[in-house]
């Protein structure tokens, strides 16, 4: 692999017009083919098979209104006054009337004849049906509604809050991902000490990213592509964007500094640090494709947009990476002297011993307490992960939204002056086509559901009678996001055997409440599978990668680390509320349910990573020559100061989305940001050079029956050593820092 990307580095360098020409091209095609073809994204987490989804798919025939948007006009007056009285109740009539003329509303009930009224007067709702799903329903659809409700309302000391799914903001991505990239603009100019060489990363990796987006609207006709997977593509091809081109540049400045020429020291970079880019980018990919496996279309569109990002950022990173260098010739090494030792030119300067950086004084310091490293190490990560054990999963709702959105103000009036579980309706679908009195079974079915401990109340049935077939609406006395509501559609599921002996009934269980409960419960049952895979997969590549025993066993078991403390300090952040007002969580509750799932396939990506690159520095210096413990040292020096701005470029990259109100994408922005600060900066700098230097020559011990099987990766370029590197001649090379 190295030789071949040595070659394709060199490659670059010289056609570099011509590579930075295809570059520009691939951009403009795919953003002009995005343009015309990309469909609108989906807000609907739809999981195929589970019995909520299946029910609805079935009588969405006979009631259509099911499977379409719903919204709620929530109409409040001062204390003091009541909605009943002439002139609130005039223009709440007349506002419901205007909206019903709305071409995208299909329905319009008044809230006075639905008895949609609280006790005091001070609220009522009215509640609209869509003729559209809800992500079709569009901006100009919402505001034709709250045109049509105008200033009558307001004018008669009435206030209107829109709620309901139709009325939730829409995920886009907005100006968070601005915050992580100033950070990540100052950690390259620290790290670089160079505007040229800092700005090159960023350069290359919006480049990527905005490939990697044209490409996946521009196939978004062809599948449904739901919202949260641009934002998460875009998140995390950003973040591997900066970094992978990171790590050649600064390899290439390395061998800069040593006194390569600027072609050779490109081509040498891309062979090297490329071959970690490519096996680690794979890596990425592979863990973000798995998500494919657990059967779930709006995660495999995730997992696949976001593993396209990644690949794109692989491929700039080994083509348009040297290409660029090659336009940037010396000016990418800046003025300021290396800080590794290797010296160019001549003179007092070049006579000095090399000066020690920080991160071999660590490397030291670890190595030389390891099991107190360790120790200390396990203890953290340990009190971080506690948490993890009251993990609850669940989808977000209308009142997850920051507290400033009109659908957030409208679900906290209604749980206010309603009770919680009008905001989470159970849709009870009572099939009496094959009953010998239909229309008796479906009257004692709901008598029997609003005696049930959990409900509050039931509405009266709609029965449609071609089909034989009744919808009951089920009011829980508590919220959607409760464990007791989840208990309550287990219970009225329970009983499906019980109606179906004495009425002759079929009875299921649908809704927006149960499908995000069955896709939780979905999303639960596939995370050990989920797992087991990941870390099979870890397993093989890293045994590739490093052919030892020993260090994919290490890797793995740091990584279930992370996964565990990452996850424990979500838990006590969004779930229990810890921090949850420094850090902005608009509504504390159940996490996200694919957060788990999806955290544990980028974290792994991820982890692997600066796996990879600490660990291939150490088996380089150690394939040299150097003793293991040595190694470790020498091995980690090299690699420390590019990791660290690395980690920190993620971590900030990251934690710029958590700035954002969407209850979806902050949560997974802070997971993600947390997960990395605790791997990159605690297993991988600190256990993995701990564990290292515990282990000795152990670490790279491989079965010499495995040799002749295991297909061998040259990750450290030692084909490339064969070959002696073209140097500057004496004095003229750049002194660069690295």
């Amino acid at each position: 692999m190295a030789t071949f990307l040595y070659r394709l580095g060199r490659f670059a360098f010289v056609r570099r017009r011509a590579v930075l020409v295809a570059w520009v091209a691939l951009l403009v095609l795919l953003g002009g083919a995005a343009a015309a073809f990309s469909e609108r994204p989906s807000e609907e987490f739809k999981v195929p098979g589970t019995e909520a989804q299946t029910t609805l798919d079935r009588i969405k025939g006979a009631f259509p209104e099911q499977a379409n948007a719903s919204g709620q006009l929530v109409f409040t007056v001062d204390k003091g006054r009541r909605l009943t009285d002439a002139a609130p109740r005039a223009a709440v009539l007349a506002a419901v009337e205007r909206v019903a003329d709305v071409p995208a509303v299909a329905s319009a009930a008044e809230p006075f004849g639905a008895r949609a009224v609280s006790p005091d007067g001070r609220v009522a709702i009215a509640q609209l049906g869509f003729d559209e799903k809800v992500s079709d329903v569009t901006d100009a659809d919402r505001s034709a509604v709250r045109e049509a409700v105008g200033d009558a309302a307001a004018d008669a000391g009435v206030t209107v809050k829109y709620g309901g799914d139709a009325f939730v903001p829409p995920v886009t991505a907005g100006s968070s991902e601005v915050i992580g990239l100033g950070v990540a603009v100052v950690v390259l100019l620290v790290t670089f000490g160079s505007v040229v060489a800092a700005g090159l990363p960023l350069l290359t990796a919006l480049i990527g990213v905005g490939v990697g987006l044209a490409g996946v609207f521009a196939l978004s006709g062809s599948f449904e592509l739901i919202s949260t997977a641009p934002v998460l593509a875009l998140m995390i091809g950003l973040a591997v964007g900066i970094d992978y081109a990171l790590f050649i540049v600064s390899r290439h400045r390395q061998h800069l500094a040593e006194g390569m020429v600027p072609q050779e020291a490109a081509a040498r970079a891309t062979g090297t640090a490329g071959s970690a880019v490519v096996f680690a980018g794979l890596t990425v990919v592979a863990a973000l494709a798995g998500l494919s496996v657990v059967g779930i279309p709006f995660l495999t569109v995730m997992g696949l947009s976001s593993a396209a990002a990644v690949l794109v950022a692989v491929l700039v990173a080994v083509t348009l990476v040297p290409a660029l260098l090659g336009f940037a010739g010396t000016r990418i090494a800046g003025r300021r002297r290396t800080r590794t030792g290797t010296s160019t030119g001549t003179g007092p300067e070049a006579d000095r011993p090399p000066r020690e950086t920080f991160g071999t004084r660590w490397a030291r310091l670890v190595t030389r307490r390891p099991v107190a490293v360790l120790l200390l190490g396990l203890l953290g990560l340990g009190a971080l992960a506690v948490p993890a054990a009251d993990l609850r999963l669940g989808l977000t709702s209308p009142g997850s939204q920051a507290e400033h959105t009109s659908a957030r103000q409208a679900y906290d009036l209604v749980s206010e002056r309603f009770g919680p579980g009008f905001n989470g309706p159970l849709t009870v679908v009572v099939d009496a086509s094959g009953a010998p009195k239909p229309k008796q079974a479906v009257a004692r079915v709901t008598a029997e559901v609003g005696r049930m401990p959990g409900v509050a109340a039931t509405l009266p049935p709609a029965y449609d009678a071609r089909s034989g077939t009744a919808v009951v609406t089920a009011l829980p006395k508590t919220g959607p996001d409760s464990a007791r509501t989840k208990q309550l559609v287990s219970d009225l599921r329970d009983h499906r055997a019980d109606w179906k002996e004495t009425t002759g009934a079929d009875v299921a269980v649908t809704g927006t409440t149960a499908a995000a409960i069955d896709v939780s419960q979905k999303l639960t049952d596939a995370l050990p599978p989920f797992l087991a895979v990941i870390v099979g997969i870890a397993a093989v590549l890293l045994t590739l990668a490093f052919r030892s025993v020993l260090i994919p066993l290490k890797a793995i078991a740091g990584f279930l680390l992370s996964i565990a403390a990452s996850t424990g300090v979500v838990v006590a952040v969004y779930q229990w509320g810890w921090l949850a007002d420094f850090v902005g969580v608009p509504r504390t509750g159940p996490v996200v349910s694919f957060l788990p799932i999806l955290l544990i396939s980028v974290l792994f990506g991820l982890a692997m990573d600066y796996q990879l690159f600490l660990v291939s520095r150490m088996k380089e210096e150690y394939v040299h020559g150097a003793a293991p413990r040595d190694a470790v040292v020498r091995g980690f020096g090299h690699s420390a100061r590019v990791v660290t701005a690395a980690a920190l470029i993620m971590v900030s990259v990251f934690a710029g989305f958590v700035f954002d109100d969407d209850p979806i994408i902050q949560p997974i922005g802070f997971a993600l940001a947390v997960g990395v600060l605790v791997d990159a900066f605690v297993v991988r700098m600190a256990l993995v050079p701990a564990a290292m230097a515990l282990a000795g020559r152990a670490a790279w011990w491989f079965p010499r029956s495995w040799e002749r099987v295991v297909p061998r990766v040259d990750m450290e370029g030692e084909a490339l050593a064969t070959e002696p590197p073209v140097r500057e001649p004496v004095g003229a090379g750049p002194r660069v820092k690295v």
